[in-house]
Formats: C-alpha cells, sequence, structure tokens
C-alpha cells in the first residue's frame, strides 16, 4: 500500500518532465513519506495533477457559466482509506484497479445542464459506459491495455477516459424509471498507471 500510494504521486513527475525525480523504491523512504503524510493528513494532489482535473472539468462544463456548477478538490485518497480498500471490505478476495486515488466533486446544480454533461460524455466516449465497458478484472491486464490504447483522449488535453457509471446510490431512482443525478467518472492521467509490487499488480487511476 505504501508503495503504490508513494509511487501514484511521484509518477506525475514522469508525466511532467521532470526526469531528475523519479521515483526509486525504497521502504524505508515510503514509510517516512506515509508516516508524514499521516501526521499531517496531507489531502493535496500535486499541481500537475491538479490541472488535470481542471483541464477535464472545463472540457464538460463548457457552455455553462460558473455559477450554474461548483468544484470540491481534487484531494488525495487517505492512506487509512487505501488501506481499506485493498484488504478490509467484507469479501473481497482481490482489487486490480484503485480508481480514485486521487478524486473531485463536479457539482452541477441544475438536472437539465447535467443531462448536457452526460449527454456529452456518452456522445463522445460510447465504450466507457453501460454494458460496453470491461475493466482487467473481465478480460485481463493485457486486452485491458490494448482497448485503453485505442481510446480518445479528452480533447485538449491526456486525459484518457476509461469508465462512467451511475453511483450506486442512485439504484433506487433508476428502478423508479428516472435519471440518475450521481455519476462516477475515472480516467487515466496520460498513461494507465500500473503497479507491481511482489505477486500484487494494479491499476491506480482517477475519479470525479
Amino acid at each position: 500500500v505504501m508503495r503504490v500510494y508513494c509511487e501514484d504521486q511521484l509518477m506525475d513527475n514522469l508525466e511532467a518532465g521532470h526526469h531528475s525525480k523519479f521515483y526509486v523504491p525504497s521502504a524505508l523512504q515510503g514509510a517516512t513519506k506515509c508516516k508524514e503524510d499521516v501526521e499531517y493528513k496531507k489531502i493535496q494532489p500535486s499541481s500537475h495533477r491538479t490541472k488535470s482535473f481542471h483541464a477535464l472539468i472545463n472540457f464538460l462544463v463548457d457552455g455553462l457559466t460558473e455559477d450554474n456548477y461548483e468544484i470540491q478538490g481534487p484531494v488525495l485518497k487517505p492512506l487509512q482509506s487505501l488501506f481499506n480498500k485493498m484488504f478490509i471490505r467484507r469479501g473481497q478476495t482481490s482489487i486490480s484497479v484503485i480508481g480514485d486515488m486521487t478524486r473531485a466533486t463536479l457539482l452541477v446544480k441544475n438536472e437539465e445542464d447535467l443531462r448536457e454533461v452526460v449527454k456529452k460524455i456518452e456522445t463522445l466516449f460510447p465504450k466507457i459506459h453501460g454494458e460496453q465497458f470491461q475493466g482487467p478484472n473481465k478480460i485481463g491486464v493485457g486486452k485491458f491495455l490494448e482497448d485503453v490504447a485505442e481510446m480518445d483522449k479528452v480533447p485538449g488535453t491526456e486525459i484518457i477516459l476509461y469508465r462512467f457509471k451511475p453511483n450506486s446510490s442512485q439504484k433506487e431512482r433508476m428502478g423508479n424509471k428516472k435519471h440518475p443525478l450521481y455519476y462516477n467518472l475515472n480516467f487515466f492521467d496520460s498513461i494507465p498507471e500500473y503497479h507491481w509490487v511482489g505477486t500484487t499488480g494494479m491499476f491506480v487511476a482517477f475519479e470525479l
């Protein structure tokens, strides 16, 4: 858990071109960093990652005024939550994707405007929602990477959207034939970030 957490935060040095700051795995350095982040309750992601989130949001809200939406975050996934995600959940035997290592919330204040945002995603990226989406648990890591390589990036960015779905809290509303009001949009920033530690491999992605 500590290694994946540390690698993710320094991975964007590679994406941003800071080649002198590549991450070198070190259990002692990783433990020290994690201890400091827990003590200081760190939630702020890097400036590179923050810019990526805002680029995605700017694309989605194009045509809306700032009064029509609100942005919360982005924030890092706390280490305690990461441990819970990977090991503690009842009935969980394995995990292949940490889909929300960094996350933000876009609040669209008008349902009609929300429908337009949803329509934009579903129209431009038809393979990432509904029955079209196939994750690595279903099709394997190799095929998943091949599929991701063929996906279009968000215009004007290096962001690769790979999954869009209504939040699980919307099941009752959908059962009553109403449109969902809460969605999860997962993406990779520039490249699919894949970590292999011991015998465990997993992707790290981000969520809006």
